[in-house]
């Protein structure tokens, strides 16, 4: 397979002007560019520019995919929505980093997986993700921790991923929600490859979200409350173009500011996580297993039934089916040849059954001898055990 990357480059909060777009396209020629978007492809050579300078200087999000297995996605959003030090307990490098640009925070999520499996549609992948930077300055910290528990999960694909001692490394805090994920949320984990029985244990003791996430009544009331300086200034906003950030803020405040009521909850190793997720895997591994068997089993029992039946049939009058088998055969057709075959099988049975298993021979050595430069119904008539007869 050829080499191939699929850079991604949004901004959401600004667009730009003129003189930014000039600079970038300088970057590449053959990008698509657009005062909110730059994409490109790569078969050969690679990208002259620097994502993370092109994300501290012009875009809010940018998404990085690799036919030898790399995936990347870069969230910035204004750092006092996000602080620093909030990322940072999430933080694992290379995987998961935090860094402060200016009045940003610009973060870096990563998943390798050397030959791992290709992205149908790559192009496609940052729209569903990005709802998770509005959700982040929200204050949901659900994409941190599936950025957090992603990179953990490597080590189950490469056992040379961490060092040893790092099996008992705490978790950070868990924030609510985890089984009830948001399209962005489940769009992001996917994209980051993360298992989903590692989620699923992570999950065990994420409590579900409260009454105020996600309650429009109780949003249009806190707005409706918000002092008429502040909503005017919200609205002026607004008008000049900063709508995102705006709504970003306001999520922010009606939250209250990120899940840090986590810090209370159970904190389990690395080494359980994935030790748990392991076990859960194997049972439900062993049980898909067992109902395989059991669906094969019945279905072998619905194939003996009916070849029973059709037994019954041909054993009524066998030379009905010995004039088929001439006719198929007569057909010089590889596909008739090969239901032959099968008819001849029954025949072998059914005279088995009666205890006359030499007519049964003698007529199969008549049909050799009659089609012996058949070599393609030779063939199959050798590979057809136990009716096989000398030529």
């Amino acid at each position: 397979m050829s080499e191939y990357q699929y850079y991604e480059f949004l901004a959401v909060d600004q667009p730009l002007d003129e003189r930014q777009q000039a600079e970038v396209r300088a970057l590449s020629t053959r990008a698509r560019i657009t005062a909110t978007s730059f994409t490109n492809e790569y078969h050969w050579g690679d990208f002259r520019g620097s994502p993370r300078t092109m994300m501290r200087r012009y875009y809010d999000a940018h998404l990085y995919v690799t036919n030898w297995g790399t995936r990347e996605v870069m969230l910035r959003l204004p750092r006092t929505l996000l602080p620093l030090k909030v990322a940072e307990r999430y933080c694992i490098d290379p995987y998961v980093t935090a860094e402060v640009s200016g009045k940003h925070l610009i973060l870096d999520l990563t998943s390798e997986e050397e030959g791992g499996d290709w992205i149908e549609g790559a192009d496609g992948s940052l729209s569903a993700i990005i709802g998770v930077r509005t959700e982040l300055a929200a204050g949901d910290l659900r994409p941190l921790y599936l950025g957090w528990l992603a990179a953990y999960g490597t080590w189950e694909r490469d056992e040379d991923a961490f060092d040893p001692d790092e099996d008992d490394e705490l978790e950070p805090p868990v924030p609510a929600g985890l089984r009830s994920l948001t399209a962005p949320q489940r769009a992001l984990a996917d994209f980051l490859r993360l298992d989903s029985d590692l989620l699923r244990v992570a999950a065990q003791t994420s409590p579900p979200l409260t009454e105020t996430e996600g309650d429009t009544a109780r949003l249009a009331k806190w707005i409706d409350e918000l002092p008429p300086k502040e909503g005017k200034a919200l609205l002026l906003r607004v008008a000049q173009g900063q709508g995102p950030q705006a709504q970003m803020e306001l999520l922010r405040r009606f939250r209250g500011g990120s899940d840090a009521a986590g810090d209370d909850r159970p904190r389990r190793t690395v080494a359980e996580l994935l030790d748990t997720a392991a076990a859960l895997r194997h049972e439900r591994e062993h049980k898909a297993e067992a109902t395989r068997a059991e669906q094969e089993a019945r279905r072998e029992q619905q194939r003996a039934a009916a070849r029973e039946k059709r037994l019954d049939a041909i054993a009524r009058d066998p030379e009905i089916t010995w004039a088929r088998v001439d006719e198929l055969i007569d057909a010089r057709k590889p596909s008739d040849y090969d239901v032959a075959v099968e008819l001849l099988k029954d025949l072998r049975t059914i005279a088995d059954r009666a205890g006359i298993p030499q007519e049964f021979t003698a007529r199969l050595t008549h049909l050799r001898q009659k089609h012996h430069r058949k070599t393609s119904l030779l063939a199959r008539f050798d590979r057809a055990a136990p009716f096989t007869a000398p030529s």
